[in-house]
């Protein structure tokens, strides 16, 4: 710390600089990267054969084999919305939530023009399709517990793992909380996997009353491996309680995703990397499955100074003309 108070930055040998660890911080992750998807993305159309409400959202099953045999928990499609005339250019970007017999399930949120167009999709109609996508949850070493933890419909993302790690013979316990009932999601489809189960609302209006951090923090400690999927502010606080009690954690990011693909940047966010240095990454690509005490949760949204490549990306500098603005 200098005399004015501003963090002194430390050169490596390689001549990047980067901050100071914090002192009494881990220094070591908890959680490796999620490993790579086991097979490419393929790109397609898929038909419609199922569309049903679950609470305030719409669940649509597709047919689509060349991606529902190969999709593992933890990876998501990207779909063009608005038919093959649309002036809807960018894709929808959407969690796995199961799998089977040639059929994949998502869980559809319609919020905007884009996911209320796919949200009124029929049996029948055919959607152009890429997947699977992003890296899968890494699966923990055998006779592991494990904790799944959902926000909204983000559980969805959950369900998957949680009949994956049951086969396995895996203990699972699983916490679901949203703002309200209307927003819960998949809980009958977690509560056949995991035991203890646990429902929690904002207003109280089903299970417990309040966050899911309150039963999170009675269960992660008897859990081996915690997995995540909800709100980025959820994920951030399931981490931490996961990373204080030394149990490693994975989260399933819900970052926007423009192009699905890694080429447009906008889904990036600060995650330290194997090599202990801070780099963003893109949730479409390196993600969405990140192990959590690895997100820089706090610097999400900002250009950390430590950031590798962060002098190249700073949007100020030095004019090359006298009077040129900045």
């Amino acid at each position: 710390m200098t005399e004015d108070g501003a963090t002194r930055m430390v050169q490596l040998p390689s001549g990047d600089r980067v901050l100071p660890p914090v002192p009494g911080s881990r220094t070591e992750p908890l959680g490796q990267p999620a490993p790579p998807a086991e097979h490419p993305p393929v790109q397609g159309l898929a038909v419609v054969v199922g569309s049903r409400p679950v609470s305030a959202y719409t669940e649509l099953t597709l047919e689509a084999p060349d991606i529902a045999q190969v999709a593992q928990p933890g990876q998501f499609v990207a779909f063009a919305v608005g038919g093959p005339t649309s002036a809807m250019l960018l894709r929808r970007s959407i969690a796995i939530a199961g799998v089977g017999d040639g059929r994949f399930s998502v869980v559809v949120s319609a919020r905007a023009a884009g996911s209320t167009w796919l949200a009124g999709l029929r049996p029948g109609d055919e959607v152009d399709v890429v997947g699977p996508l992003g890296r899968p949850f890494p699966l923990p070493p055998e006779g592991t517990p494990t904790l799944l933890v959902g926000g909204g419909y983000g559980a969805a993302a959950l369900v998957g793992l949680g009949g994956l790690l049951r086969s396995r013979g895996h203990e699972v316990a699983a916490v679901v909380g949203a703002g309200d009932a209307a927003r819960l999601c998949s809980v009958d489809d977690l509560a056949a996997v995991a035991a203890p189960f646990v429902v929690t609302t904002d207003d109280g209006s089903a299970g417990r009353p309040g966050r899911v951090t309150g039963p999170v923090a009675d269960l992660v400690s008897g859990a081996g491996a915690v997995y995540a999927c909800g709100p980025m502010p959820m994920l951030a606080a399931v981490a931490k309680l996961a990373t204080d009690r030394g149990v490693p954690s994975w989260v399933a990011v819900e970052e926007s995703m423009a192009c699905g693909v890694g080429v447009c940047m906008t889904c990036v966010l600060p995650v330290v990397g194997a090599d202990g240095r801070s780099r963003f990454a893109r949730s479409c690509v390196e993600g969405p499955v990140f192990a959590g005490d690895r997100v820089r949760f706090a610097d999400v949204g900002t250009l950390p100074p430590d950031l590798v490549g962060a002098d190249a990306m700073t949007l100020s500098h030095t004019p090359a003309v006298e009077g040129e603005t900045p």
